[in-house]
């Protein structure tokens, strides 16, 4: 019979016991093509470009836009070096929240998952709004029909709720189709810009010392430039999240994120040079900043294509955000489904489907928690776009950035601190490379913090934007003083914080280091 650690309460000593496989999530479910499109999809290239791009251009650092994105390409990648050690090593569906539990320590382990659990369920909320807005465009504009948002909301949140009920593979088939359909028009606008060139071909834009600066945008910010960039990376360490439903964890989850982390930095370079350079700089800058800023793709794309393609480019934006929102919700639903299997929240999260193996539990609850999000958005008449998805989009990268930037300490810590895996562990891949990409996210949390305002919008004169520093400094220190707490009165939940891993044949609890 498969066996599993527990835990004899206040002492931490193991105990075996029957593994309890309602807990477990399917095995194989995906290969690396699943994975690499589960993450991407949270990217939503297509999203990001069209709503990314042009606050870069028209109000950071211009025509240098592209070099941030190259910038930002070569940061996460450092990052991800030290990341892609710690899940050769370690493996299990709450990813930041484990790694930092068991390479570094509880305390910062319970904060490292309460955050990105928190930012994945409010993130569904935020991307199910800007479907909807999408949507509500898309289908008054091509068919007349004028519904309220609300109505694509409840199509949204129904159809991602139906498609998570089965195991992760029917999920990532729907949205490796919807990526492949955006990766497609996406480059075909960015060629055909490049092909065009009305103003010259120019290898300016790529360079990342034009990054650095405003090259003629009128009241242009750098920083606001470059923290689009970084933005549009949302997710990539979702990797790690799918570890235990993929065929070779060891081996996919570190190549998953190389690829993605990679792939996306290239690709959003190539892409944002290409409409740079199709549009002419002068132009690209007058469009970014205008009254419609998603014409800064548009406008090529119906010129150098036709008027088809801004059609299929419109619906497009309609799946790319729909497939952004499905995989941000696989993706909460299994944070809850940690800490329910776990034991630090109701049981129940933590169970499996018996036929799909799916966290089914936890899904149904991240469905809940989004409708109830919407309905408060609803309610309060706030925008879903400028006001709930900017603000979501805002908070969740705050919180992530910080999370990373701890997983750079546990890297370090687990390989040289507790000198854990001596094989795996180097001046380079598990020292340095954590170093200068936790620096790296330090760097990002300050072009965070100094440009929200701008990068809010008309979003910050509302309450919600006034809570988001508060919100993040009483999720990262009330987190860990709950586990000072459970350390001195529960400790039979101090023990379970980050205590399930998943060996070579199915998870297994043991005690952190």
């Amino acid at each position: 019979m498969a066996m599993a650690v527990e835990f004899d309460q206040g002492t931490g000593a193991g105990s075996t016991a029957p593994r309890d496989n309602s807990a477990t999530l399917k095995r194989g479910a995906i290969g690396l093509a699943g994975v690499v499109f589960m993450v991407v999809a949270f990217s939503a290239p297509i999203t990001a470009m069209t709503g990314n791009l042009p606050v870069a251009v028209g109000f950071g650092n211009g025509l240098g836009a592209p070099g941030g994105f190259l910038i930002a390409t070569v940061v996460l990648t450092i990052f991800s070096i030290g990341f892609v050690a710690l899940a050769r090593h370690i493996t299990a569906a709450g990813a930041f929240y484990t790694f930092v539990s068991r390479a570094w320590s509880r305390i910062p382990g319970l904060a490292a998952g309460v955050m990105p659990a928190f930012t994945y369920m409010t993130m569904e909320a935020g991307l199910v709004g800007i479907f909807s807005a999408f949507a509500d465009q898309a289908f008054s504009m091509q068919f007349g029909i004028d519904l309220p948002w609300e109505v694509y909301a409840v199509i949204g949140l129904v159809a991602i709720a139906a498609l998570s009920h089965f195991d992760i593979s029917v999920a990532a088939k729907v949205l490796g189709v919807v990526l492949v359909a955006e990766i497609i028009m996406l480059s075909m606008t960015a060629i055909a810009g490049l092909v065009h060139h009305p103003d010259g071909m120019s290898f300016t834009s790529l360079n990342p010392v034009t990054a650095l600066s405003v090259n003629n945008v009128a009241g242009g910010v750098v920083g606001l430039g470059l923290l689009m960039a970084f933005w549009s990376w949302v997710g990539f360490e979702s990797t790690a999240i799918y570890g235990e439903e993929s065929k070779n964890p060891k081996r996919i989850v570190p190549l998953a994120t190389m690829i993605a982390v990679i792939g996306i930095g290239v690709f959003y370079t190539f892409i944002s040079w290409g409409v740079v350079v199709g549009n002419g700089p002068d132009k690209a800058v007058e469009l970014a900043s205008g009254p419609a800023p998603f014409d800064l793709l548009y406008v090529p794309t119906a010129e150098y294509l036709g008027p088809w393609a801004v059609t299929v480019f419109e619906w497009l934006v309609v799946g790319g955000s729909f497939a952004c929102a499905l995989a941000i919700h696989n993706s909460a639903a299994r944070y809850l489904f940690a800490f329910g299997r776990d034991g630090l929240l109701w049981h129940r999260l933590g169970e499996a489907h018996p036929r799909h193996r799916s966290p089914w539990v936890a899904s149904l609850a991240q469905s809940a928690f989004a409708a109830v999000l919407l309905v408060v958005c609803s309610l309060t008449k706030s925008d879903p776009y400028a006001d709930l998805f900017v603000l979501v989009a805002i908070l969740a990268t705050l919180l992530l950035l910080i999370v990373q930037t701890m997983c750079s300490v546990a890297t370090v810590v687990y390989f040289h601190v507790k000198k854990q895996h001596p094989e795996t562990a180097s001046w380079w891949r598990t020292l340095l490379a954590p170093i200068i990409g936790g620096a790296g996210m330090l760097y990002v949390i300050y072009l965070m913090t100094s440009n929200m305002q701008a990068a809010a919008g008309t979003a910050s004169d509302t309450l919600f934007f006034k809570l988001i520093p508060y919100a993040v400094v009483g999720l990262t220190l009330g987190s860990m003083l709950l586990a000072l707490y459970w350390r001195k009165a529960r400790p039979d939940l101090y023990d379970r914080i980050g205590s399930t891993i998943f060996d070579d044949r199915e998870p297994v609890r043991e005690p952190a280091n």
